[in-house]
Formats: structure tokens, sequence, C-alpha cells
């Protein structure tokens, strides 16, 4: 038997994931453009410019959490409001419903925290290191001292920064001034230091290096958008019966005549993309709807006497059915997106309203469990109790305590409180009842807690406890 030699060829390994490619956004002017930028410096003007407000003598718009209070100008808000946050959330969500049902990713291209950070690092990168062409260039060479200075003033800059946007994001829950003051005396606490890096480090990381990859890999609203979206929703569209065949000619060229369409294969609407893809090949996830493409291709368009709009923000049925920009907008403004309107102005309405009828005054009922009923000199049974008085406004007030729901109940302690600005204190209060006055057994009564001037006034429910012979 012949025995045949086996020969085993090298095995080449094969990478399950494409290498990250990084991508260098090109410069582009336009409508779209600035007002990304406008909602750019306005979110930032309120983010880093609210800490240093001040409100009478406090921080306009700090949360205590050591003092367990919120403080939003003029309102004082305790945990006991945390109905407030939950309306404050449930109309974001609606609201975030909204806008992708009317114009697909609106936030994500214009306002999230994630693209604006990526645009002002982005605006740093072009002024060290130039233009997307430049920064091509300046990555394939070699290390040189130009390219170290650059590169390392680049990122002294964007950890600047970084470290700015934490110590801000800090300030929103230790005054401003004082952790200023802490800083520079070197005194700062060892929370307030993690947190000032932890958010540094991340949006210097996010910003500066991740930038796309969070849009479209870790940001979850990438993947269920579609679930928001119909085909009356507005988004960023290429008109391909309008632009194919696409090739490149001269301006003085007659596109029908070399049998073309208005796409001119530039590419720049791929080389502006800050998530690079091609818009050409239809809606894809990873589209955040910046428009920057729109900008730059009306721009060619202009260049080339074209009539704008080969790439714009338009919905599938708009595209298909050839419509006019009327018609359009009729469909955009459907039942669905009336009824996502109308609850959300209720909603803003009912919030508002709770806000402006809000009691400055709030109160908690704790009963004494040290003892429940005691018989007293005279015959008479005594139920302890304590009332947890919060002062929600910036003067201090006096209140007056009282108590009704059994005939001879009475407060033998003392009926009046004064409790500081934005303060709450607790108050022992001793309850009395004549021996004959009820029968044994639980009786509720109402404990009324108001102001000098009678502008707050709260009433709480409780028990009296009569026990038995």
């Amino acid at each position: 038997m012949k025995v045949i030699p086996i020969t085993s060829a090298p095995v080449e390994a094969e990478s399950l994931y494409a290498a990250h490619k990084k991508i260098y956004p090109r410069t582009v002017h336009g409508v779209f453009a600035r007002w990304r930028w406008l909602f750019v410096v306005l979110t930032q003007l309120v983010f880093y410019g609210l800490p240093w407000l001040q409100w009478g003598q406090r921080q306009a718009v700090l949360f205590d959490l050591a003092a367990r209070r919120f403080y939003l100008f003029g309102l004082v808000l305790y945990p006991q409001d945390f109905v407030y946050l939950t309306g404050l959330l449930v109309i974001s969500a609606l609201s975030l419903f909204l806008f992708t049902a009317v114009a697909g990713r609106l936030w994500c291209g214009f306002a999230c925290p994630q693209t604006v950070y990526t645009e002002i690092f982005l605006w740093i990168e072009r002024k060290v290191e130039g233009d997307r062409g430049a920064r091509l260039r300046l990555d394939g060479q070699p290390m040189s001292l130009e390219k170290l200075v650059k590169k390392w003033f680049k990122h002294l800059l964007w950890i600047s920064l970084a470290m700015w946007t934490g110590f801000s994001f800090v300030g929103y829950f230790t005054p401003i001034r004082e952790l200023g003051l802490e800083f520079l005396q070197t005194r700062m606490g060892s929370w307030e230091v993690f947190w000032v890096f932890f958010y540094g480090a991340a949006t210097y990381g996010n910003a500066g290096f991740l930038r796309e990859q969070v849009c479209k890999y870790m940001c979850p609203y990438a993947r269920f958008q579609s679930a928001m979206f119909d085909r009356d929703t507005l988004i960023v569209s290429y008109d391909a019966d309008r632009g194919e065949p696409r090739g490149a000619r001269s301006r003085k060229a007659d596109p029908a005549a070399l049998g073309l369409g208005a796409c001119t294969d530039c590419s720049l609407c791929v080389q502006v993309c800050p998530t690079g893809i091609d818009i050409r090949d239809g809606l894809q996830y990873e589209c955040i709807g910046c428009a920057g493409c729109v900008d730059v291709c009306d721009t060619v368009m202009d260049k080339m006497g074209y009539p704008r709009g080969l790439i714009r923000f338009t919905t599938q049925n708009a595209m298909a059915g050839g419509w006019t920009p009327r018609q359009m907008w009729q469909r955009v403004l459907r039942p669905r997106v009336l009824v996502y309107a109308a609850v959300l102005v209720a909603l803003c309405a009912g919030l508002a309203w709770s806000l402006v009828e809000r009691q400055p005054l709030k109160v908690d009922v704790v009963r004494d469990r040290a003892g429940l009923t005691r018989m007293v000199a005279g015959g008479r049974f005594e139920n302890v109790y304590r009332l947890q008085v919060m002062n929600a406004t910036e003067q201090t007030q006096r209140y007056r305590i009282g108590v009704s729901g059994l005939n001879t109940l009475a407060i033998v302690s003392g009926t009046e409180v004064e409790v500081g600005p934005a303060q709450s204190r607790w108050v022992p209060v001793r309850l009395q009842l004549e021996h004959d006055a009820a029968t044994p057994g639980s009786h509720p009564i109402e404990f009324s807690v108001r102001d000098a001037s009678g502008m707050a006034a709260v009433t709480e429910k409780s028990a009296f406890l009569v026990p038995r012979q």
C-alpha cells in the first residue's frame, strides 16, 4: 500500500470584525451648520453658566443632596416632590417621540451632548491641525517635532475643556463658588474629586476618541428609532431619481446629453458625515440627521447651476409620489403627531399649574412609638405625636398648629413653631382628650398647620387612640 504524505498549507487567520477606520469630517457651511452651532452655543451657555447664577444669597440652580433640597431659582423642592421629576421625565420622553415622529433624529443631530461636545472637540482639532486634508496628511507623516507639538497642544486643550466640564457638572451639586475655593486651597472632598475626573474623562474619551462609535454602537436610540419612524417622517434623503446615474462632468456640460443625473459623484456628502456613511445608499441607522450632507450638496448644486435639494429633508411618501412641500407638510402634521403634541401640551400645562399652586409648606405626622396612650392628671387620655414641618420658602416663617376631629380634643404643648428659610423642624405635639369624650378604639383626627398670613395651609390625617378600661 502506497502512503501519500499529507502536507498542510499555512492557514491565515481571518478577523470577524473589521478594523475601525478613523473618520475625518470635513468642515461644512450652510443653514443647518449654523443651526447646529447655534444649539452648541445655547446648550453650553446654559450648562456652564447656570451654576454661576445667584438667586438672592444662594446659587440659583443647586441640587443639594446632602441637605436633600433642590433649588431651582425661586423653588425649593424636597424628596417628597419627586412627582415633579417623574412628570419632567414623562414630558422628555413624549418630546422625543414627537420630534422623532416629525423629523427623525433631530435631537441626535443638533442637541445631544455627544454631538455637541464632538462638534466642539472637532473645532479645536481643526484650529490646531487644520481641515480634513491637513489632518490626513499629518496623521500619515512619521513623528516629527511639528506633529508632536500639534498633537500634544490639541490634547492639552481637550483635557482642559473636559476637566472644566467635569468641574461645572459637580458645581450643580456642590455650590460652585465654594468648590472653586476648595480647589484653589486643595481641599476638595474625595467624592467631588472623583466626579470631576470621572465626568471629565468621559467627556474626553467620548468626544475625543469614540465619537461616532457612541452613536452607532453604544446609544440605544439608534436601534429603536425605526419603531418611531413611518413613511411620513421627515428624514435626510437622497433623490436617486434625480441624481442617478451619477458621474463627474464639467460645469458647462449638459448632464442630459451625457446621460447623467444631477449627482457629480464628488463624495463630499461622505466626507462631511460625522458617522462616515454614504447617504446615497439610502436611510441607515447610523444617520444622526445633522444635515451636513444637505448643506454641502446644496453648495455643489449652486456651483454647478443645478436646483438645490438633491439631498434634503423629505419623507418617503413625498419622495415616491413627487409631492409638493405643501402636500408633504400636510401629511407630516398627521393624527399621530397631533395626539403627541396635544398630550405634551396638556402635561406641560398640568406641571406648570401644579408648580404655581404648590404649597410652600409640607407636614409629616409620626406617632410617638414610646407609648401609644397614657392617662394623665385629671383623668384625661394623652397621645404624643411628632410633626415634621418643612418650610419651602426663602424666608423664616411662623406656623400655627391646630387639631380637629373629636370634641374636647386639645393641644397641650406649644401651638406655634418658627422654621428658618428652606429648613425643616421636628415638633413634639401632645394631644389630650376628656375621659368620657370618645369610645375605646382608634378615632380619625386631622392636624392643620398654617402660616401667620394664612396663605399656606396644610392638613394631615392621623388617629387618636382611646384605651379600653
